[in-house]
This record gives C-alpha cells, sequence and structure tokens, in this order.
C-alpha cells in the first residue's frame, strides 16, 4: 500500500517522513493530507504564494520548490470553498519534540518525569506556539489526534511512531490551552479506539471523557513551608489527620446545594482545620473519575484533578493556601487498579496494555476493576511517576496508597484456582512488592519531608521498614488491628466490657513493629455500619461519653492520628457523598463539645512533646495499670527521648465513677488534668480532681509515686506534670 492509501486509510505509523518537506531531486517537495480541500498554496516566510497540485483523490496534494533550504518555515492556505480559508503551519514540519535520551528512558522505563514529556504540552517551537501531544501505544498501527481544532477527524492528525519505544507523537500549531482532545488509535485487529489521554493534566466535566489542553500558570507562594518540609521528619512530628471528601465536606445551600470549589475550599476548609488544630488534612482522591459513587477510588485520569470543583490550577491554589496556614495535604492514591471504563487505561491500544492479559491477575473479583501490571516497566514508570508528578507539580506533602494489601497477595478475594502463584509457588505478588519498593525509593530520595502512608489490613512484615532492609519502604502504615480491636471493645456494653479487655491492650504487643497511623476513617462510616456515634452502647449521654473518651484515649496511644470529617462533632448518621456533612448539629452543645473536645486534643496533644516524640519507639510507652479487667480501667505512660517531659493517661470505660482510685506515676509533684473528657464544657458530667492531683512517695503499679485520683464515668484523663520539680524514674 503507497503511502497516500495508508494515510488515507489511517494506517500510517511515520508520516512525517511523506508528509511535510523534504529534499527530492535538487529541489524540496512538500506534501499535506487535507480531505476536503479545494487548493492548497504554500505560503513562504516572505508571503510568496506557491500552488499544490492534488494528486491523490483522497486529499493528497504535492508541489516542488525550487531555490529552497531545509528546514524551512513556511505556512499552508487551505481553501475549503464555501467553508472559507485557513491559514496553518504545517504540523509536519516540525521536527519531534521529544529526544533521543527522553525516548530511550520511556522505553526503560526509567523516566521520572514521565509527565514531562507525554501528554500535552503547550510550547513554543520556531517560533510557533502550538501544543506537543505524545502517547504510549506501543501496539497500535497507526494513532491520530482528534479535537475539537480538526472537527475529531481522525485522517487529519496522524501522529509519527518514536520506533521501539512505542510513543506516538504530534506537534499541532495553533492548539492552545482549553482544547479538547483525545487519541485515535487502531489497533492491532483492525478496530479503531477513541481513547482520552493517560496523561493528561485536565479533564472535562463528567459524564462528558474528553481530554483537555492545560498549561498551568499558578505562582506558588509556599517556599517557606516546602523548605521547612525538607529539613523536618514527620516521623518525629506531632500529626493529626482530618481525611476529607471534598464533594461532601460543606455544600452551598444558597445555590442549589452545590458543592464548594477548591478556591472556596482553600478559605473554608484551610481556616476550620487550622481552628480544629489538625496538622494534616487527607484528601479522597482528587484525581478524575467518572463515577461520584467510587468517591475518587476508580481513576480514570491519573495525572488530571477532577473538574468537579474547579480548574487545574484552582487545586495548585488550594493546597498553597493549606501551606500558608500551616497544614499539610495528603493525597489518597490508587495504584491499585482502575476502572473498566472504555474511554480509559482499558485494553488502551487494543491490547492489555496496563493490565494482565490473564484475568486471574488483571481483574479485581470484588471491584470488578483491572489490575495494573506491575511486572511492565513501563507501567511501574507510569505509577511511579504518577506520584512524584503530584508531590512536585501540586505541591502535595503525602501520599496514602489504597489497598495494599490487595496488591500484594496473588490470591486476594479469589478461591482456589482464581489465581497463579509466583515462580516459587507463593501467593506473593513479587511484581507488586518490585513496584511498592520502587515507588517509596524513587519518592523519598526526590521528595524528602513527604510522606507516604500504605492502607494495608494483614500483617506482611516491615510494611513502613527500609527497603535495604527488606521492607517495602512506607513511611507508615494504617494500624487497621488497632482499628478494628478498639471498635469492637468500644462497642460492648460496659457490663460486658471485662470480658474484652485485652482487645484493648493487645494492640501494644505489635504497635511498635510499624510505623503506625491510628484511622477512624471513612471506611468505619459507610455501606450500613453507621456512624462512630451510633456505634457507641448505651443512652445518648452515654455514647456520647464513650465517643469522647474513645478519642482522648486515640490521641495518647502510641501513633499519628486520623479522623474523618463529621466525627469531630458526632455525626449521627453515617457518611453519604450525596450530602453535606450535618453542621446544624453544633446547634446542639452535645455535639458542639465533642468538637472542643476534639480541637483541645490537639491542641494539648502537640503541645506535649511526650505523646509523639517516641511514637515508634517502645522505650517511650509503658504501662502502668494494664490489668484492671473488672474495672474498666487502664493506664499508661509516655515520655520524651530525654525523659524531661512524661505524659499519663487513664481511662474509666465504666459507667461508675471511681471515687480514690491509686494510680502509679513515675515523679512526684503535682500533675495537672491536661484533658478530662468529662468536662461539662464537653458535655459530661463535671466529675474530676479541680484541675490535678498531688504525687505521694507511695510506690503503685511498679511505679516509685502515686496519687488517689477520682476517675469520671465513660471517661479518660491526660495528667501531665505540673514541673519538673520531683524525681523522675522510668518504669
Amino acid at each position: 500500500m503507497s503511502d497516500a492509501d495508508q494515510l488515507i486509510a489511517r494506517q500510517h505509523a511515520n508520516p512525517h517522513a511523506y508528509l511535510g518537506a523534504h529534499p527530492e531531486n535538487g529541489s524540496v517537495v512538500v506534501r499535506t493530507f487535507r480531505p476536503a480541500a479545494s487548493t492548497v498554496e504554500v505560503v513562504a516566510p516572505d508571503g510568496k504564494h506557491s500552488a499544490l497540485e492534488q494528486v491523490h483523490p483522497g486529499g493528497i496534494f504535492e508541489g516542488h520548490l525550487k531555490g529552497v533550504k531545509l528546514p524551512y518555515a513556511y505556512q499552508l492556505e487551505v481553501n475549503y470553498g464555501d467553508s472559507g480559508t485557513i491559514t496553518i503551519d504545517d504540523p509536519y514540519r516540525f521536527l519531534p519534540t521529544i529526544g533521543e535520551l527522553d525516548v530511550h528512558l520511556l522505553g526503560e522505563g526509567r523516566h521520572e518525569e514521565l509527565w514531562d514529556r507525554l501528554g500535552a504540552h503547550v510550547r513554543e517551537l520556531d517560533g510557533v506556539v502550538g501544543t506537543a501531544f505524545a502517547v504510549w501505544a506501543p501496539s497500535a498501527r497507526a494513532v491520530s489526534v482528534v479535537g475539537d481544532f480538526n472537527f475529531w477527524d481522525g485522517r487529519i492528525h496522524p501522529m509519527r511512531s518514536l520506533g521501539s519505544s512505542g510513543v506516538w507523537e504530534l506537534f499541532l500549531p495553533g492548539v492552545g490551552e482549553g482544547a479538547h482532545y483525545k487519541y485515535e488509535i487502531l489497533a492491532p485487529d483492525g478496530e479503531i479506539r477513541l481513547k482520552a489521554d493517560p496523561v493528561a493534566f485536565e479533564t472535562e466535566l463528567p459524564p462528558k471523557t474528553a481530554s483537555v489542553v492545560h498549561d498551568p500558570k499558578h505562582e506558588w507562594l509556599d517556599e517557606a513551608w516546602v523548605a521547612e518540609r525538607r529539613e523536618s521528619s514527620a516521623l518525629e512530628g506531632p500529626m493529626s489527620i482530618y481525611e476529607v471528601h471534598l464533594g461532601s465536606w460543606r455544600l452551598n445551600p444558597l445555590e442549589g446545594n452545590r458543592a464548594l470549589t477548591y478556591l472556596e475550599l482553600a478559605d473554608e476548609l484551610s481556616a476550620y482545620a487550622k481552628d480544629m488544630g489538625f496538622t494534616h488534612i487527607e484528601l479522597l482522591p482528587v484525581m478524575a473519575h467518572p463515577f461520584t459513587g467510587s468517591w475518587g477510588y476508580q481513576v480514570t485520569g491519573y495525572f488530571a484533578p477532577t473538574p468537579r470543583f474547579g480548574s487545574p490550577d484552582d487545586l495548585r491554589e488550594f493546597v498553597d493556601r493549606l501551606h500558608q496556614s500551616g497544614i499539610g495535604v495528603i493525597l489518597d492514591w490508587v495504584p491499585a487498579h482502575f476502572p473498566r471504563d472504555d474511554f480509559a487505561l482499558a485494553r488502551f491500544d487494543g491490547t492489555a496494555l496496563y493490565e494482565h492479559a490473564d484475568p486471574r491477575r488483571g481483574a479485581h473479583p470484588d471491584w470488578g476493576t483491572l489490575v495494573f501490571n506491575y511486572g511492565r516497566h513501563e507501567v511501574r514508570n507510569f505509577l511511579v511517576s504518577n506520584a512524584l508528578f503530584w508531590l512536585e507539580e501540586y505541591h502535595a506533602d503525602g501520599i496514602r496508597v489504597d489497598a495494599v494489601a490487595s496488591m500484594l497477595y496473588l490470591d486476594y478475594s479469589r478461591e482456589a484456582g482464581e489465581w497463579v502463584p509466583n515462580q516459587y509457588g507463593g501467593n506473593e505478588d513479587l511484581d507488586a512488592v518490585g513496584f511498592l519498593k520502587e515507588f517509596n525509593e524513587v519518592v523519598y530520595s526526590r521528595s524528602p519531608g513527604v510522606i507516604s502512608a500504605a492502607e494495608e489490613s494483614t500483617a506482611w512484615p516491615g510494611v513502613s521498614r527500609p527497603t535495604y532492609l527488606g521492607g517495602l519502604g512506607f513511611g507508615f502504615k494504617w494500624n487497621m488491628g488497632w482499628m478494628h480491636d478498639t471498635l469492637a471493645y468500644f462497642q460492648h456494653d460496659p457490663i460486658y466490657r471485662r470480658y474484652h479487655h485485652h482487645e484493648l491492650t493487645f494492640s501494644l504487643v505489635y504497635a511498635f513493629t510499624e510505623n503506625f497511623i491510628l484511622p477512624l476513617s471513612h471506611d468505619e462510616v459507610v455501606h450500613g455500619k453507621g456512624s462512630l456515634l451510633t456505634k457507641m452502647p448505651g443512652d445518648r449521654w452515654q455514647k456520647l461519653a464513650n465517643l469522647r473518651s474513645l478519642y482522648a484515649y486515640m490521641w495518647a496511644h502510641p501513633g499519628k492520628k486520623l479522623l474523618f470529617m463529621g466525627q469531630e462533632f458526632a455525626q449521627e448518621v453515617e457518611w453519604s457523598e450525596n450530602r453535606s456533612l450535618d453542621w446544624h448539629l453544633l446547634e446542639n452543645p452535645e455535639h458542639a463539645g465533642i468538637q472542643s473536645l476534639v480541637r483541645d486534643l490537639n491542641a494539648a496533644y502537640k503541645a506535649e512533646p511526650a505523646l509523639w516524640e517516641m511514637d515508634f519507639d517502645g522505650n517511650g510507652f509503658w504501662w502502668t495499670e494494664a490489668n484492671a479487667a473488672d474495672d474498666n480501667v487502664i493506664a499508661f505512660a509516655r515520655r520524651t527521648k530525654d525523659s524531661e517531659r512524661v505524659a499519663l493517661f487513664v481511662g474509666n470505660f465504666s459507667p461508675a465513677v471511681r471515687d480514690n482510685y491509686r494510680i502509679g506515676l513515675p515523679r512526684g509533684g503535682r500533675w495537672r488534668e491536661a484533658v478530662n473528657t468529662d468536662a461539662t464544657y464537653y458535655g459530661g458530667s463535671g466529675v474530676g480532681n479541680m484541675g490535678g492531683v498531688d504525687a505521694e512517695a507511695i510506690g503503685w503499679h511498679g511505679q516509685p509515686f502515686s496519687a488517689e485520683v477520682t476517675l469520671p464515668p465513660l471517661a479518660a484523663l491526660w495528667l501531665i506534670p505540673d514541673a519538673d520539680d520531683g524525681p523522675e524514674e522510668d518504669a
């Protein structure tokens, strides 16, 4: 088949070799493919016109120019008869926008800044402004860019293949920011597939699915924040995370209960998180997704934020303002699976490109989605560079990886015969393990000070240990065991808690095996589970008291903290993405009291290094009372590295007031009540110790000092030494 016939049939893999300007027999031949054109003329830089002859009825025009040297900066004047005449720069006269080194790194799957070459980039070449398009589709027979700039006609702008790298490239002069586009891909089986750009930086608002050319213009003002983050260690500082779903945090009732925009949230959410004392917010995935009900966990646009709340630059402004308010931003990220939507990644070039071909590895039985092929280096490159993209281009402070357990095990949610063992006969997905290690190594080497956290619900060893020690390399792991056991304990009626006492204490058996985050996340308040408040037993007063003591226990327990939105004021119904949080509950003093407690817990927690400086060192924690099951009482102490500061937690999880309850103390002097969850200010009954207790030189609970303490009902106390005026002994 001739070059002309291949072009017309949309099957040409290297149109630049035929179209554009080429030397031929001592002159320069210019060819162009303009279907439906009546005439085409070459316009020289000096304005001279030279007519081209139509040499193929399908729309191929050609002409020989004398006395012309290459490169030749010409334009084309295309006459469409009654439809008018246009003058364009010929896309096929430009050299590739991707260099040999880029092609080499892309081909080997080692291009950490993949987004800087693939996708759609507004650029200026030879004085001409346009957009450089590039896409990875190695099995495609041909690829074209289609969009509103060429009437979505796949014949007009075929791309060139850059060899074995599998990358297709084309520079389109005159196409700029805001242009809508897709790739028309000729699959190996002859099927034509219309696909959104996997590296698009902006997308249309669903249900529309086109990619959008985006040229970022945001000017960052968070240099001080980023510099301080680079020099800090998240492991050794306080971390209290507020988990947020942007679309339902707060709605605008004056405009049809619409969701707030990124810019509105930049003001309102940052002010609220700062007032509440949270150090970070964590966003359910903001990456582009077509189905609102997936909460963002079924991503179709990995490099584009959802347009539901504004533009990509609006999201940059959101992050910037959070940083200026002293709040870090963690993004949920989903490299475990992706949806089957035909316009997106599924069978992108007509083959199983991003996913496994074998459904025993490529299809996820729980979510009806597809699993990434981590054994393919280009796919690993796509995902690793995507994580870097959000950290570097959006200044995110951390990445929380969703559903890590589903990645690690080949038999995850699969019955016998539905999975393929690894080469050693085991159920570990060694490709996924290699990918997660690579992800963490690259992220921490390029972005020091950021956070990587794993939602991993099994006993896989070393999730948050360095890769050089055999770990997966995450900075943190969600402590799903703590969450499960703690909620199970608190859901028991107090009369039965004595039989479940060690559900509360068991977490300290393994608390220092990983760098844990204690999560009370969105997963605990959906799918019929109710809210945290409704999980609590007893009458309304007891439910609120139980919730207050749960929070005080959580904030004092070793590990960083995460709380899902709405639970900080005791949301009564379970969360739904279709409605706002019930902010009107704050008109009720009981709910306002819970909110005040969380605010005060954050303030007291951040002010007391003993509660966070040694989160991951067992030497910073000891029990003073772990076995008072019949009383439903526990007590433990925390200290700083230098032992200069110490804090004591005492919890009474029974509805009975316990007067004159002797508690061991590690040092003498006055101990003040930094927190009492039974304070009337929080909605409690006001039982307490008049602000503090005095230690006596009576040994108790293995401690050199002790005091008789009044323990309020269903409540917790934080006791902090007033001053370093007494001797200290470690347990």
